[in-house]
């Protein structure tokens, strides 16, 4: 893995830590009118952003191929949007988080290897297995054991969510070679346009409540979000998804460590250890 490719996955794992905090900690009475209005502010954040790329450097025409690529991963996002916020909203940062961000790479890198024929090194291998490990090992227990095995099964279906948008984005940026930035802008208004029957059906008054209640977390979660996953998008350009996928997954020490401090979860001891395991995985990464 190239220098340039660990420093953007590095510096997504403290955005996307960041963003995850903040949706934890919004508490919506409704997921899914949160992350409708998430998606809707993050549509409005990217259009400077898609107007001064096309007067920079023009990206070619997605065409047809190129829509169905976004309304794709598009449908992916928005399950793990929703599964994500959902397993909050049940159980602790702590849980949920190592989860979702183990279960992903270790189904992404397991598909790359068999499907797209990626082979790691025995060191970038040994360093996965260090990730995956770690992961699993700062993962803590929520209270209560039905709280603990919902929140789970979201976390879960999260890490799948991310496992098929990471294989899927893979080929669209890498091997169609598509822009990043203007792929997931695509996604984001698709997603939005996608989400707004749901959002608006059964009440229509709980986007109106929940951006008075969740405003400022909305707002942070719009921007780092979409910042976090187009850092990766850029990554996957130059560097093969077995080896990205895993190594993104650092995020999950900034995320512990902040949900300890911020949320007083405990474990912190485990978490340490945890995050030394992590942090050897990405050093074998990237020198293998």
């Amino acid at each position: 893995m190239t220098a340039s490719a660990l420093a953007l996955i590095l510096a997504a794992a403290v955005v996307h830590a960041t963003w995850n905090v903040l949706a934890k900690r919004a508490h919506p009475e409704s997921s899914v009118a949160f992350v409708w209005l998430c998606s809707a502010i993050s549509a409005l954040a990217y259009v400077p952003v898609v107007a001064v790329l096309f007067v920079v450097a023009p990206p070619r025409p997605f065409g047809a191929l190129g829509i169905a690529f976004a309304a794709g991963t598009a449908l992916i996002h928005l399950v793990y949007f929703v599964l994500l916020q959902r397993g909050y909203r049940e159980g602790d940062l702590s849980l949920v988080y190592p989860l979702a961000r183990g279960t992903g790479p270790l189904l992404a890198s397991a598909v790359a290897v068999a499907f797209f024929g990626e082979r790691p090194s025995h060191l970038a291998a040994a360093g996965i297995a260090c990730v995956v490990a770690g992961i699993f090992l700062s993962a803590g227990s929520a209270r209560g054991e039905r709280r603990a095995i919902v929140s789970a099964a979201y976390g879960i279906g999260a890490g799948a969510s991310i496992a098929a948008f990471t294989l899927w984005d893979k080929h669209a940026v890498s091997a169609l070679a598509f822009s990043p930035i203007l792929y997931d802008f695509s996604r984001i208004v698709l997603q939005t346009l996608c989400m707004a029957p749901l959002a608006f059906a059964r009440d229509r008054t709980a986007i109106a409540r929940t951006w008075r209640s969740c405003a400022r977390e909305a707002i942070g979660v719009a921007v780092l979000s979409p910042l976090a996953y187009v850092l990766i998008l850029f990554a996957l350009v130059h560097a093969p998804v077995s080896l990205v996928a895993p190594a993104r997954e650092i995020s999950i020490v900034f995320g512990t460590l902040l949900g300890a401090r911020l949320f007083g979860e405990a474990a912190l001891r485990r978490r340490i250890v945890a995050a030394v395991l992590m942090l050897a995985g990405i050093a074998a990464i990237a020198h293998g």
